[in-house]
């Protein structure tokens, strides 16, 4: 341990601890904007320069180290001018148009400027020249771009996809695409992960809520809307509501007030995900004949990462489409029937936690219908509607999901944290091999947020190696163990976000946290309260079985709720 004084309190601190953490252990607040912990500590932004006694220079808490005997001032009439002018010299090439930007109101460097009072720019304004596929689901604008590296680092050391490079340096230092390649040829998984972390609104997800808008308008048209698993655990993050409130039922109210004709549940569809997936995987282990494990295929994000990067086990993947688009196949093959509704119009909304899924509904090749799913919106773009509509929802009666889509077991709940399809898959998949449920929770070993995690499960005498990995520079050493044949299992969930869809790119943002740990706990939350706990029990997936799709893997299934990841364009 050393000994320093921060604003003359005596503050001990382990050894390579680091100003600003040695700062905060005490309540002393030091402003950051490019800072992000374990992710970026590279002090570019200068903000959070403070002054050590016997230094001629300013030094960045973030990346500078204590030692013992130190004496730091954080707040000094020098620091004060130095952070004023750094931040007036980041606004003089900022493209400050805040009230038309998407992250008025949650961006760090607006809240930054009014807590040093920065009433004017005293530099030349030169922001730059704004050139992008706006079609793309992932947007940028270099005109907001601060150049704080955050979506470079975390692009590279968490997702280990090196999208983005840092080109010039000092006043011209430029962030741009690798190679000055498209997104797409540079092998984005549009996982979002460099949104979630930009401080400012330099990188966005498309907005579709226009889209949404023109579905709900228009009287000839049936909008159904669907509403991801974890999007439940977030959803009222940025509408100041109690989170007592924000119950899934008043998230239920909501969308109707928006004026959606019906409103699903996707842990349906994730459980018929896993009807078909725990089924795959069974055949698979009966033939035996493969060296390569089955690989889920629910995240987008993944299978792109999957498609670029390892082409040649992208038959490795399971076939069972992602719950996403089951949902938009049976709404306009199975509901519309039962429903007497021309599936001609009927629009099928989805709202995800993922950025990636706006690419994946896009896929033709991923269709059972002309086009299953119409449009996705992030958890983010669902607010943004309740609030262009002043859905005051504390004052919302709940509402039930609505029939025969609305039922969803705890294990389709789970889909939403990283482990929980994993876990939900193996609920199931017992109980086929056995005749009998296994306890819920027999298979908890997954959870968690770490990396990478393995599980063997003994069922009926044979033993079932399971991984689970979250973030795709964990998915990519994962691979290299299985290829390089350090590592054998027979089954692995991958998902592309840190702690799985819970902290997926679509998902509200709060600067400088990552959520997806505790997001994660409420879904498993739920899961324990809810009467289902096995995807083969809910009664409107036996339904379906019975009534249209026969049993899983069965022909029908095959056309509805199946595809070829090795055949979609990229």
């Amino acid at each position: 341990m050393v000994k320093l004084i921060i604003d003359g309190k005596t503050v001990e601190a382990a050894e390579g601890t680091t100003i600003l953490t040695a700062a905060r252990s005490v309540g002393i607040n030091i402003p950051t904007l490019c800072y992000f912990d374990k992710i970026n500590d590279i002090g570019a932004c200068r903000v959070c320069v403070c002054e050590v006694k016997g230094s001629e220079r300013l030094v960045a808490a973030c990346n500078t180290v204590v030692s013992d005997g130190m004496e730091i001032c954080t707040n000094s009439p020098r620091v004060r001018a130095a952070r004023k002018i750094n931040v007036e010299l980041i606004l003089s090439a900022h493209n400050c148009d805040c009230v038309a930007c998407v992250r008025s109101g949650n961006c760090a460097l607006q809240t930054l400027a009014n807590d040093l009072n920065v009433r004017a720019v005293r530099y030349e304004k030169k922001t730059a020249r704004n050139d992008w596929d706006e079609a793309l689901p992932l947007i940028r604008d270099a005109s907001k771009c601060i150049s704080c590296m955050r979506c470079v680092n975390v692009c590279d050391t968490v997702q280990g996809l090196s999208v983005w490079e840092v080109n010039g340096s000092g006043a011209h230092t430029k962030i741009t695409v690798r190679d000055g390649l498209g997104l797409s040829e540079a092998g984005c998984a549009f996982c979002g992960q460099c949104i979630t972390h930009c401080p400012v609104g330099a990188l966005t997800a498309r907005d579709d809520t226009d889209i949404v808008f023109d579905a709900i308008d228009n009287e000839d048209i049936v909008t159904v809307m669907q509403i991801a698993p974890a999007v439940r655990s977030a959803w009222a993050d940025s509408l100041g509501i109690d989170k007592a409130v924000a119950t899934e039922k008043r998230m239920v109210a909501a969308a109707k007030a928006l004026g959606v004709n019906y409103v699903f549940d996707t842990d349906f569809a994730a459980d018929l995900t896993i009807m078909e997936e725990a089924s795959e995987l069974i055949e698979r282990l009966e033939k035996g004949n493969s060296s390569a494990p089955m690989f889920t295929s629910c995240c987008p994000g993944w299978v792109r990462f999957m498609r670029y990067n390892y082409p040649e086990l992208a038959d490795e993947l399971s076939s069972a489409k992602s719950p996403q688009q089951m949902f938009g196949a049976v709404a306009k093959t199975y509901f519309a029937d039962k429903m007497g509704i021309d599936p001609a119009k009927i629009r099928c909304i989805s709202v995800m936690p993922c950025s990636s899924k706006k690419f994946e509904c896009d896929v033709p090749e991923v269709n059972a219908t002309a086009k299953d799913i119409d449009v996705v919106i992030t958890t983010r773009e669902f607010a943004r509607m309740l609030k262009a509509c002043h859905v005051n929802v504390a004052s919302l009666e709940e509402v039930e999901f609505d029939s025969p889509l609305g039922t969803g077991s705890g294990a389709g709940v789970i889909f939403g944290a990283t482990g929980g399809v994993m876990e939900a898959a193996l609920r199931t998949a017992y109980y086929m091999l056995t005749g009998t449920d296994p306890d819920a929770d027999a298979f908890k070993l997954v959870r968690g947020v770490s990396g990478i995690r393995e599980a063997e499960v003994k069922v009926n005498g044979t033993t079932l190696r399971a991984a689970v990995v979250n973030g795709l520079a964990n998915a990519r050493e994962l691979i290299e163990n299985i290829k390089s044949g350090k590592a054998r299992y027979d089954f692995v969930e991958v998902m592309a976000c840190p702690g799985g869809c819970a902290g997926g790119g679509g998902q509200p943002i709060t600067d400088g946290a990552e959520l997806a740990a505790e997001r994660g706990e409420k879904l498993y939350e739920l899961d324990g309260a809810n009467a289902l706990r096995f995807s083969h029990e809910n009664p409107e997936i036996k339904a379906i079985y019975e009534s249209y799709l026969e049993k899983p893997l069965s022909h029908k299934a095959h056309e509805l709720l199946h595809t070829e990841q090795k055949k979609w364009r990229m």
